[in-house]
């Protein structure tokens, strides 16, 4: 039980869970549970940032996405567009071959080079445009992933 403590508190100084998750885990040790509620996890997800889907034209999806649930825009080009939807965003990129470009999670503590390093020493290959605060890596399907913080904005 100290060691399992330990990884608990570990975790909770390393930003990868929240007090409330800590508490809660060695509630559930000290009450005689076999195994706590919380899990170790190289971060902590709290939201849905945005999605990016590819369309073959920015306008017709556009208008079609805002008559049918409202969306404003937040901006816009001739090749990608924002869209608002509460407080997270639906980005569209003009490409020749619709589909998913990424999804992106909001995390807890996001640093880029904290996040770069954690997923290196997962054995993930993340990629960070340079300058940039965005961070990518692949899925083990091939989806790719990017994370942020939850205040992240187009």
């Amino acid at each position: 039980m100290q060691q399992m403590i330990s990884q608990l508190l570990r975790n909770y100084e390393e930003g990868k869970l929240t007090r409330r998750s800590l508490i809660g885990a060695i509630a559930a040790l000290a009450t005689g549970a076999s195994t706590p509620l919380v899990f170790s996890s190289t971060f902590h997800g709290v939201a849905i940032n945005h999605i990016a889907v590819r369309v073959s034209e920015i306008q017709r999806s556009r208008d079609f996405y805002q008559k049918h649930f409202g969306l404003p825009v937040l901006r816009e080009s001739k090749t990608d567009c924002f869209l608002g939807i509460g407080k997270n965003f639906l980005t569209l990129f003009q490409r020749q071959t619709p589909g998913l470009d990424h999804f992106c999670l909001a995390i807890d503590n996001f640093q880029a080079d904290r996040v770069v390093e954690d997923l290196k020493q997962q054995g993930l290959t993340p990629q960070r445009p340079s300058g940039s605060e965005r961070v990518y890596f692949p899925d083990p399907d091939g989806l790719v992933v990017q994370v942020s913080s939850a205040d992240h904005r187009p």
